[in-house]
Parts: structure tokens; C-alpha cells; sequence
């Protein structure tokens, strides 16, 4: 990580002119993605392109190697990190008050969140990014990353999604994170084999 963070030869990126754009509107954006490759990359290629950036972490279940990680992330990737939970719900928003962006992953179970279409089959999903989005009015800017090979990767920088603003808040919340879904699932399909998935989704 210490190499990538310093050197561009790793990684070709598709949407650059995306943050270029959210660099020149001044304005901050909710990042959206999955467990894809090595998708600490990700973060780290938002903030070495200038982007106010924090991200919304799940602490591993080790408790000796889950502050090797902290220290690693915050050194290398986004310096800061948001801990999952109702605490970072209230960080996140903090956070974006101060302009900064917030990235975090989609693709995993929640204990909280609504019972989404995931592949066919209803999912807790996360709303987080509906309400961040609606809230403060900012765009859901989804990435995909890849591995091409060895060391070598593909980024790509998707287009804001469309956002519905209907009075009705809740229905918003809800056809927005069908949506991300919607995305997630294109993301996995294009090369299932990149997609880091370790626990049953469905549960």
C-alpha cells in the first residue's frame, strides 16, 4: 500500500473528469461501492486526487489485528475512518457539514437497514446513503475496481445516479437503495471472481 499511495503505475481509472468535477463543484458526494479486488484502493485513489474524503469502516472481529489495520488504513488509505454504528452515522454527518465526501461499502448484510431485493431475494440493506444523499442533497457517485492482473487494477468512476425528490421521504429512501442494489448486482456480474464475499447475504 505504501508504493501505491506514492506511485500511479498500479492503477488505470475510468471517470477521472468525474472528480474532477465534484473537486470544481465544491460540494460533497456520497461514494458507494462493494468488497471488490483490493477495494482499499479505492478510497486511496479519492484522496490522492485531491477529495476531502472519509470513509465508514467495519472494525474486523480480531481484536489484535483490528488496530494493525486502523493504523494501516488511516497511514495509507483515507486517514479518516469512521467507525460503523450509530456513532459514525453521527460522525458521517459531522463530516459532511465540513464538506467532506464519505465513502462505504453497500454489499454487505446489516442487522439494520430494510428488506431489500438483492439478486431475487429480499436482503437487509443498508438506506444509509439514501438518507445522506437526501438530507444534504448530495450526489451517490458509484466505483467499481478490479484486478487486471498481479498487481495491476481498473477503476472506474460511475456517473451520478438519479435521485428522486418525491415529498414522500421514505419512498425516496427506498427506491434509492433499490437502486444501489440494482448497481451492486451489475458490479458483481460483470466478474463474480473480484467480489470479496465471505457470509451469507441473505440471512
Amino acid at each position: 500500500l505504501h508504493k501505491f499511495r506514492k506511485n500511479n503505475y498500479h492503477i488505470k481509472i475510468k471517470g477521472q473528469h468525474i472528480l474532477e468535477n465534484i473537486i470544481k463543484k465544491n460540494k460533497p458526494v456520497i461514494f458507494i461501492s462493494g468488497h471488490f479486488a483490493n477495494f482499499e484502493l479505492m478510497s486511496m485513489e479519492l484522496t490522492k486526487s485531491e477529495i476531502d474524503l472519509a470513509t465508514i469502516y467495519r472494525p474486523l472481529n480480531n481484536i489484535f489485528l483490528n488496530p494493525l489495520m486502523e493504523f494501516i488504513r488511516e497511514t495509507y488509505v483515507c486517514k479518516n475512518q469512521i467507525k460503523k454504528g450509530l456513532a459514525g452515522v453521527k460522525e458521517s454527518i459531522n463530516y459532511l457539514k465540513k464538506n467532506y465526501s464519505i465513502a462505504m461499502m453497500v454489499d454487505q448484510r446489516v442487522s439494520e437497514g430494510e428488506a431489500l431485493s438483492f439478486f431475487g431475494d429480499n436482503a437487509f440493506t443498508t438506506t444509509l446513503p439514501a438518507q445522506l444523499s437526501l438530507k444534504f442533497d448530495c450526489d451517490i457517485i458509484p466505483i467499481y475496481i478490479c484486478r487486471k492482473n498481479n498487481s495491476n487494477f481498473e477503476m472506474e468512476i460511475y456517473d451520478p445516479i438519479a435521485t428522486p425528490k418525491e415529498q414522500d421521504i421514505e419512498k425516496n429512501k427506498i427506491e434509492i437503495s433499490l437502486e444501489l442494489n440494482k448497481i451492486i448486482e451489475k458490479m458483481i456480474l460483470k466478474d463474480p471472481s473480484q467480489w470479496i464475499w465471505t457470509h451469507n447475504r441473505w440471512k
